[in-house]
Order: structure tokens, then C-alpha cells, then sequence
């Protein structure tokens, strides 16, 4: 996802046809991929709703990602044979319209996130340090804060790209400081407002599932607290270069909400048994 060439962008799992597949089996099957999220598709609950979407990472579930909601429509538009579609996901942050445009195995998708929500502004000093770098590293214009648009994410707005590239994460740090704010990824970003661009990295909770090559989850809530901050109303972000997995994510204001999007590329299909 966030890429049109195989083996690059955030790899996804989808599971189709999973009514019947339990939460520990979801688990253990989400850690048998070892990517950053599995996900699992249901018939809905909820009305208004195309589908149910699970979503795992190796160490449970979580209620809402973006490159999973933005994967699992493309992957729906595949098995249903579907070149256009907009479906509405039940997750358990709520339902969010997605848009997909389906060109064999290439797609264009995007979603709208659910409304900003702002938490507490965090001393850059003290989160900083987390990943090895200095107060003065911060960016003076965004402040260090938790916000979500489905799920809270740690944002830690530095002032250089070159801030990115000495980052040392310390997982056990970040677990905790995750954790006391119910966040799922520190989200180290370079961002040139009058550009509309920035650069990312993206450190989850602990080392074992280390740092993620795109979060689209992360750039609904950056664009929300740069429009915030600057009024600027579109951004694009490049993440995962070092990784050797670039990823582009596109996300822009649309009222209170914040529309992401990016390319999917479907890598493999085939037949999943965990019944026997």
C-alpha cells in the first residue's frame, strides 16, 4: 500500500471471509505474517455498512490503521470484480466512506478519516530524547502532540529531515509513553508547510515490530494539526525510504474530516485454510 511497485510501499494481509475465524486465531495468524497489520473481513454490524474490517498487529487488535482501510477496498474491489467503487468500512472507530478505482492489479484508494480529535501537547524535550535526538531538533512552529482521526498517534514534528536519519529509537521508552497516551506509533516527521510536503518515520510500541514503512493512520492526524497550526490544507509525505520500502501518502482537508489516500498494488491471492 502507498506504492505502485510490488515489494515496495507497507505490506497488508487480507483475509476474506472471516465471520467465522476468531480473535485468536486472528492473532496468531496476524503474527505468522509479521507485517504491520493483518487484516480481516467480515459481513457487517453496523447499518450503512459494505463490510466489517478487522485489523491486527502482532500484539492485538487495534480499531482503526490507514493503509490496512485503505488496502483491505482494494483488495473488496478485486474479489467482487469491481473497477469503481465507494464502500463504507465498519471499524470499530466507526464507519469511513472509501473510494476505489481499480485497475487490474493496480489501484488508486482513499478514504475519509474520522473527525480530528486534539490531545495534550507534550514536552519536545522529553519525547525527543525517545528517539535520540535534542530539544533544539524540534520544530519551533508544530508543537509535539497527540491526535487522532481514528486512533491516537504520537506526532513528533522536527525541524530538519536530516533529525530523521540520526533518529535512534528506544522501544521500551516508547512503549510506555505510547501507552500512557493510548497511541500506536511515534510519527517523527520533517515538515515544509510552504511546500505541502514532509518527510516521516514511524516507530510503533515495541522493537519486535519496529518501525513502519507508512502510516497512513499518522498523516490524516498530521494534516489535521498542520492545517491546525498553519492553515495549509493538503499535504503529501514520503516515509519508509530508509527502510528500502519508499511510500507516498497523500492526505487534504474536506471539511472536518481529512481524506487520505495513496497506490495499492496487489502482490498475491490465493486460498487461506485455518480450519483444519
Amino acid at each position: 500500500m502507498f506504492t505502485a511497485e510490488p515489494l515496495r510501499g507497507n505490506g497488508l494481509a487480507v483475509v476474506h471471509d472471516a465471520d467465522r475465524v476468531g480473535d485468536e486465531v486472528m492473532l496468531r495468524f496476524a503474527r505468522e505474517t509479521r507485517l504491520s497489520e493483518t487484516s480481516f473481513v467480515q459481513s457487517p454490524g453496523l447499518d450503512g455498512a459494505d463490510y466489517r474490517h478487522r485489523i491486527w498487529m502482532i500484539g492485538g487488535e487495534i480499531p482503526f490503521a490507514g493503509h490496512p482501510s485503505l488496502g483491505v477496498a482494494a483488495a473488496v474491489a478485486r474479489l467482487r470484480g469491481e473497477g469503481s467503487a465507494t464502500y463504507v468500512q465498519e471499524t470499530r472507530a466507526g464507519l469511513q466512506p472509501v473510494e476505489v478505482e481499480l485497475d487490474g492489479l493496480h489501484a488508486r484508494v482513499s478514504m475519509l478519516q474520522e473527525p480530528a480529535v486534539f490531545g495534550p501537547e507534550l514536552d519536545p524535550a522529553e519525547v525527543l530524547a525517545l528517539a535520540g535526538l535534542a530539544a533544539e531538533d524540534g520544530d519551533p512552529d508544530l508543537p509535539v502532540q497527540v491526535v487522532s482521526t481514528g486512533v491516537a498517534q504520537l506526532l513528533a514534528p522536527v525541524r530538519d529531515p536530516a533529525a530523521l536519519e540520526r533518529a535512534r529509537p528506544d522501544y521500551d521508552a516508547i512503549g510506555a509513553l505510547l501507552g500512557d497516551h493510548d497511541a500506536i506509533t511515534f510519527y517523527l516527521v520533517a515538515v515544509d508547510a510552504a511546500a505541502g510536503t514532509a518527510r516521516a518515520r514511524s516507530f510503533t510500541a515495541t522493537a519486535e515490530m519496529g518501525e513502519d514503512p507508512a502510516t497512513g493512520s499518522a498523516v490524516g492526524p498530521l494534516c489535521a494539526h498542520l492545517a491546525a497550526r498553519t492553515g495549509a490544507q493538503r499535504l503529501e509525505v514520503t516515509q519508509g525510504v530508509d527502510m528500502g520500502r519508499a511510500s507516498i501518502l497523500h492526505a487534504a482537508i474536506e471539511g472536518d474530516r481529512v481524506r487520505v489516500g495513496g497506490d495499492a498494488v496487489i502482490v498475491v491471492e490465493g486460498t487461506l485454510h485455518l480450519d483444519t
